[in-house]
């Protein structure tokens, strides 16, 4: 619509044709051909102004496509974050089923008390009941995506996902505070969008302030009287005696004003979301390292050390299966940290309504490490 208006704004007015049949008939007739002459380059710009308005509907579409494009990314990290959920409490079951196993054959023996095994299947229940929970969420999310891609769930069947956008953070340049300010301030859709509108706003000032010169009507006649012919050129137009057209400019220039006064809004609501979304990432990342720190501790200090004691005699399997159940907890503490990353980052996306560039950082290992071979 916003297109057809600018091939209407830029068509030429068609010339007038007036016929003026006198009485009695056929001794007098009038004939006039008029064409409309437009003063101080008036159809220039409604021209313009009819582009500024095609390239803010441009802008508005733009918008709705982002807001398409941000909420299947948030159905498809929350999908990704119950398969991932799913596969790390599957592997938690089996860890608190051997730890129950084990403290039973040594209940048996008489080597731990009898709420050692209780408590070591209340642990057990327990992750039982949340890889249900997490099981129940798969298809929830899953119809989510679905609906987020606009097709039914059906469609997604024997579809192979790649996750490998949530195992990368974006380059340290990509989100430099100068750097998404700079996006904010000149790629937020809304603030090209506010101001396209002003610029539509100026153009309709200057178009009002144009009509201050009436349009000119000139054209040449023929009239026929009683068998005599006789050849006119008529001139006519509006005499601005009583108004220049004050009223219509002075409410073009509020538009103006009001329109200025949205665009600075929406430039300060921009910069205002894009510095709290930084925030928001920046605590994230710092999260995720103290939760990868967790991990490398468990498994390559606590882990190892329990597995010489092993060797030696010096610890049993129970210890070693609940330095792995630690291990496990940390990969659930380092995906929540991802979870929140991911999370923080389309809010920054969203800020700067762009993708941020990952880079080839190596990924975070949520795999859990499976059991070796037990000792004696």
């Amino acid at each position: 619509e916003a297109r057809a208006a600018i091939t209407t704004a830029a068509a030429r007015a068609n010339p007038v044709v007036r016929v003026a049949p006198g009485i009695p008939s056929p001794y007098l007739l009038g004939l006039d051909l008029l064409f409309t002459w437009r003063r101080a380059g008036r159809r220039k710009v409604m021209v313009a102004q009819a582009r500024d308005l095609s390239t803010a509907a441009r802008y508005a579409v733009a918008a709705t496509a982002w807001k398409v494009r941000s909420g299947l990314r948030t159905a498809y990290l929350n999908y990704f974050m119950a398969l991932r959920q799913q596969e790390l409490l599957g592997h938690e079951v089996e860890l608190h089923s051997r730890q129950v196993q084990l403290l039973r054959a040594r209940f048996k023996v008489g080597y731990v008390a009898r709420t050692d095994v209780l408590g070591a299947r209340q642990g057990l229940l327990a992750s039982r009941v949340e890889l249900r929970r997490a099981e129940g969420r798969i298809p929830g999310t899953r119809a989510a995506l679905a609906g987020a891609i606009g097709i039914p769930v059906a469609a997604l069947q024997g579809v192979k996902f790649s996750w490998s956008a949530f195992d990368h953070q974006p380059e340290p340049a990509a989100v430099s505070p100068q750097r998404i300010q700079h996006e904010a301030v000149l790629n937020r859709l809304d603030v090209r969008h506010a101001l396209a509108q002003y610029q539509a706003a100026q153009a309709a000032l200057q178009l009002e302030i144009a009509r201050q010169h009436p349009n000119f009507t000139l054209g040449p006649g023929y009239q026929f009287e009683e068998k005599h012919s006789f050849f006119t050129l008529s001139l006519s137009g509006i005499l601005p005696v009583f108004n220049r057209n004050q009223g219509p400019i002075a409410e073009a220039e509020a538009r103006r004003k009001e329109a200025a006064a949205r665009f600075l809004a929406a430039q300060s609501s921009a910069i205002a979301e894009s510095e709290q979304a930084l925030a928001q990432y920046q605590a994230a990342v710092a999260e995720l390292q103290e939760a990868r720190r967790s991990l490398a501790e468990v498994r390559n200090v606590q882990e190892p050390m329990v597995l010489q004691q092993v060797k030696f005699g010096e610890s049993g399997q129970v210890f070693l299966n609940s330095v792995r159940l630690q291990g496990v907890a940390a990969v659930a503490t380092q995906l929540v940290a991802m979870e929140h990353l991911q999370a923080a980052l389309g809010q920054l996306e969203d800020a700067v309504q762009r993708p941020l560039e990952t880079g080839e950082a190596s990924p975070p290992d949520f795999k859990p490490e499976k059991p070796g071979k037990e000792m004696p």
